[in-house]
């Protein structure tokens, strides 16, 4: 009796908790990510870098689309609550009082969520699931599978576009890559229109991949940077178990990596002056990549894997280069990692053999500012130039700005 008396107020608390969250969730702003999830599957798991806009994803769709008896609610997994209750039981208490929808933001707080997850989506058929979690997390794999339960998203940094509605208000569409090389000059007019868009990217490029940003510009690299810090000391030690020592050592990796962007790894190199493996470089760059601090690129015939050597390293967007590299924040690197930040994980993307990218295979990208030529991918077919400080395109001259437009 006393038991569930403990579990009923624990229930009102998490009531209470989750009306004043969606209470003060704004729905002014909303992340490309909210109307392209299939929220009728019961169980949804989002993934993605810190500060990216899960945690607000969740709230927003609980006040967009859901109701507001009671019936969903929205439970932040490293509250205090769950030193003393488990996950499994507080869902059980929700079912008998007709709860339909439990949000959990960031399971990889909560030891063995995986295992309680998957049985209150066999215990529970009535009850809809979304979990947010880092984006280092495996959720197909460890003590239980839930591949053939989840349906999982891949929440990316904000693109040019959304951060020129954040940011300044103006909402525009996403523009496909096929009308991007095929219409670039109809669309970048209509465009130019509207917004003077290639002092846009200047901003962005400094302060546009997370929407914490607008809070304070001048702390903004400062945060950015204590943001990478929590990644490794708290998501990673939690997620893979990693000690102080290997942690350190990652932290020294990051550094490594900033100082001479686009990297190189001579992993050899690396093990001697890190003090680790090759298979532990290995999968420290691919644990980097996951967390969403690197990118991570190889020509098409590499082979893929955790044990394959990159042949570049870049700091996944604009904005950790400013926050880590610094001194060494040179415009040709800027202009390659905002446009492999902005393809990534939408198209298969790789280094090219002549030019810069290769995208879906077929597709040839040549990266420079608004002098660069032609020349050098004149005899490539499905080539194209990609210029910085242009407002319009030509031909197969297209602006770099435009691709921050594809989603």
């Amino acid at each position: 009796m006393l038991y569930l008396l403990f579990i009923n107020n624990i229930m009102d608390k998490i009531r209470l908790q989750s009306q004043v969250k969606v209470q003060n969730v704004s729905l002014d702003f909303q992340r490309y990510l909210l109307g392209k999830i299939n929220w009728n599957d019961r169980l949804i798991a989002i993934k993605g870098a810190r500060g990216a806009g899960k945690t607000t994803i969740l709230l927003q769709h609980l006040k967009k689309n859901l109701p507001q008896d009671g019936s969903a609610i929205y439970v932040a997994m490293d509250d205090l609550i769950f030193s003393d209750t488990k996950l499994y039981e507080l869902a059980e208490e929700f079912s008998l009082l007709g709860g339909s929808h439990l949000l959990l933001d960031e399971v990889h707080k909560y030891p063995n969520w995986s295992r309680e997850i998957k049985l209150i989506y066999d215990n529970f058929p009535k009850m809809n699931v979304v979990f947010t979690s880092s984006s280092i997390l495996e959720i197909y794999g460890g003590e239980s599978d839930l591949s053939r339960r989840a349906i999982s998203y891949d929440l990316k940094e904000m693109s040019l576009r959304e951060y020129l509605e954040l940011e300044h208000g103006i909402k525009l569409p996403i523009v496909s890559l096929e009308d991007i090389l095929q219409h670039n000059n109809e669309i970048a007019t209509g465009i130019n229109q509207m917004i003077k868009p290639v002092a846009i990217f200047h901003e962005y490029v400094k302060w546009g991949a997370y929407p914490y940003s607008r809070e304070n510009k001048e702390s903004y690299n400062s945060r950015l940077r204590n943001t990478v810090q929590v990644i490794i000391d708290v998501d990673l030690h939690a997620i893979e178990n990693l000690d102080y020592e290997i942690l350190y050592k990652i932290k020294k990796l990051i550094k490594m990596i900033a100082s001479s962007v686009p990297f190189t790894p001579n992993i050899s190199e690396l093990s001697q002056k890190i003090g680790l493996s090759r298979p532990s470089i290995l999968k420290a760059l691919d644990l980097l990549e996951k967390a969403r601090i690197v990118l991570s690129l190889q020509k098409r015939n590499s082979g893929i894997g955790v044990l394959t050597k990159p042949d570049k390293v870049f700091l996944n967007n604009t904005n950790l280069l400013y926050a880590f590299a610094e001194e060494n924040t040179e415009i040709g690197t800027i202009r390659e990692t905002f446009f492999a930040n902005q393809l990534q994980g939408l198209f298969s993307l790789n280094l090219a053999e002549k030019g810069d990218f290769l995208v879906n295979d077929y597709l040839v990208f040549e990266i420079g500012g608004k002098n660069k030529t032609t020349k050098q991918i004149k005899s490539i077919q499905n080539a194209f130039v990609v210029r910085d400080d242009i407002e319009y395109g030509v031909g197969n001259i297209i602006p770099l700005w435009l691709f921050g437009f594809l989603y």
